[in-house]
């Protein structure tokens, strides 16, 4: 895919100044914390989909269970011509979802959006390639801020995939379905992947593998910041922290100081202190029931359309019409 393919809305300078904007109210704050979206460098992608892999990290596993099943069913009461998909994907999913609707024969577009270019470029590369009968239209950008921009034919079906929806805040996940329905017309489609409410010990297990993967996704963030913005982390004197809220019924995930220590961050002039055991949260996932998935999406619009689970009743599929 040429670069002209590509639709820009967003630049690398919007994404240095949102990384500065997010650092400096995220390390000034109290409890400090930073957005999940700054782990994915290239290295965090590579780290992300060594986790996809682990035997403790089932969400992908039962996900590709439920499209292996489903993904004619989801071609044929859709029948969409364009499939748009927030998060690039050229992963077995994302081709599970393609053909079947391919199979289908109404697919003619494919609409990746990711904010980060490199990985956006590879995606439709490697999708271009192997479907030469679909139009690829990359879209370099935010899915909180750029739905109404995305082109393709109705009707749509928008994914969004792998149990990304519990990494926002209940207000964020209604302004995102507000956000998806606005753009769709009735009658259009969004797929979405839940991760469900099962044993802790399950979940947090999927949040902190035994070989480590996880705290090293977890710690990445901190050499994000290091190169991106000249801080000076000593990265490991962190731990990785991942516990189950059952309040929430989220699990957090956050980075311990091992010691007391100052941290100069250059790029926009800020010292942080750290005292030692303090921790800074890096991610939420929320794991959802039937019953608020379907309050959450009747409330912005939807009509449910199906609910499918993998064969263990550990993460759900479901597909909403909207109205």
């Amino acid at each position: 895919m040429s670069a002209e393919a590509l639709l820009y809305l967003i630049s690398d300078d919007d994404i240095t100044r949102a990384l500065r904007d997010d650092v400096r109210a995220g390390l000034t704050g109290t409890p400090k914390v930073l957005p999940p979206r700054w782990f994915y460098d290239a290295r965090g992608s590579e780290l992300l989909e060594q986790i996809t892999r682990l035997p403790e990290y089932y969400p992908t596993r039962a996900e590709r269970e439920i499209l292996q099943a489903r993904a004619a069913e989801i071609a044929q009461l859709t029948g969409a011509h364009t499939l748009v998909e927030l998060g690039s994907g050229s992963s077995e999913k994302t081709r599970l979802l393609l053909d079947g609707l391919r199979d289908h024969g109404t697919l003619s577009t494919f609409v990746p959006l990711d904010v980060s270019e490199t990985a956006l470029r590879e995606a439709a590369a490697a999708i271009n390639a192997d479907y030469p009968q679909l139009t690829v239209h990359g879209v370099v950008g935010d899915f909180t801020a750029h739905l109404d921009k995305l082109p393709g034919e109705a009707p749509r079906v928008v994914a969004f995939l792998g149990g990304t929806i519990g990494n926002l805040l209940p207000t964020e996940r209604e302004t995102f379905y507000t956000s998806v329905r606005e753009v769709l017309e009735p009658g259009e489609w969004l797929l979405l992947g839940t991760d469900l409410v099962k044993n802790p010990a399950t979940l947090v297990a999927a949040y902190d593998d035994s070989a480590g993967v996880t705290a090293e996704f977890n710690r990445n963030v901190l050499r994000v910041l290091n190169r991106q913005l000249g801080a000076d982390f000593d990265v490991e004197a962190f731990s990785h922290v991942a516990v189950w809220d059952p309040e929430n019924e989220w699990i957090e995930m956050h980075l311990r100081a091992d010691r007391a220590m100052r941290v100069l961050i250059p790029e926009i002039r800020l010292e942080v202190d750290f005292a030692e055991g303090e921790e800074l949260s890096t991610e939420i996932s929320a794991k959802f029931h039937r019953y608020g998935v379907e309050a959450e999406l009747g409330k912005a619009g939807f009509t449910p359309g199906a609910w499918w689970t993998d064969a263990e009743e550990r993460f759900a599929l479901s597909l909403w019409q909207a109205i």
